[in-house]
């Protein structure tokens, strides 16, 4: 796969990579990992420069918010809980938090499995068995509050129909915007 980085004012770094799954330009900005044009197969890297600058306005909008992030996440690498984890410690936090939830929102919950999951924050079984991901622990405690309530109305809904989100609404208020906000912090799966 073909990357190129370029300058562009007011900005900074922007990578152009190619990507064989990008059916057409796509423009993201991730914490830590900056701005970055996916450039489809047959479209040319002058192009894609072109395509970052035209969204310069868009970029620059939303810096302050990367850089919110990025500052957050920093926090939160040097907080106590950042580092290594020890999973014992790690276990207790997230099943006491899951047993609270649990018990206030009167969603039961099978089993809990607490792992190093790579690609997700949690999830549930039909069996009402909830996997939790280790790196919770990390997160600022309302988002890792977010993952487990996520997870528990799980056990009611196993899918994300408008009903889960309904549901998840009652118990979580701006469930939307805290799921997006969870995604900001993706950084932390892959360690």
């Amino acid at each position: 796969m073909k990357k190129k980085k370029v300058l562009i004012s007011g900005i900074g770094e922007v990578l152009l990579e190619q990507s064989i799954r990008a059916k057409h330009m796509n423009l993201s900005i991730r914490p830590f990992r900056g701005v970055r044009v996916a450039v489809p197969k047959g479209v040319s890297f002058e192009s894609a420069e072109a395509f970052a600058r035209s969204k310069s306005q868009w970029i620059i909008k939303h810096l302050p918010k990367l850089k919110a992030i990025e500052h957050e996440a920093a926090r939160c690498q040097n907080d106590s809980s950042a580092g290594r984890i020890d999973r014992k410690t790690a276990k207790s936090k997230l099943t006491q938090r899951l047993d609270s939830l649990s018990a206030k929102s009167g969603l039961p919950y099978n089993r809990v499995f607490v792992k190093n999951q790579k690609t997700r924050w949690g999830s549930c079984s039909e069996k009402k068995n909830i996997n939790l991901n280790i790196n919770l622990v990390r997160l600022p405690e309302k988002l890792m509050d977010y993952a487990i309530m996520h997870e528990l109305v799980h056990t009611k809904i196993l899918n994300h129909s408008s009903q889960f989100w309904d549901l998840l609404e009652k118990f979580v208020k701006d469930a939307k915007g805290l799921d997006r906000e969870l995604q900001q912090y993706s950084l932390f799966l892959v360690r």
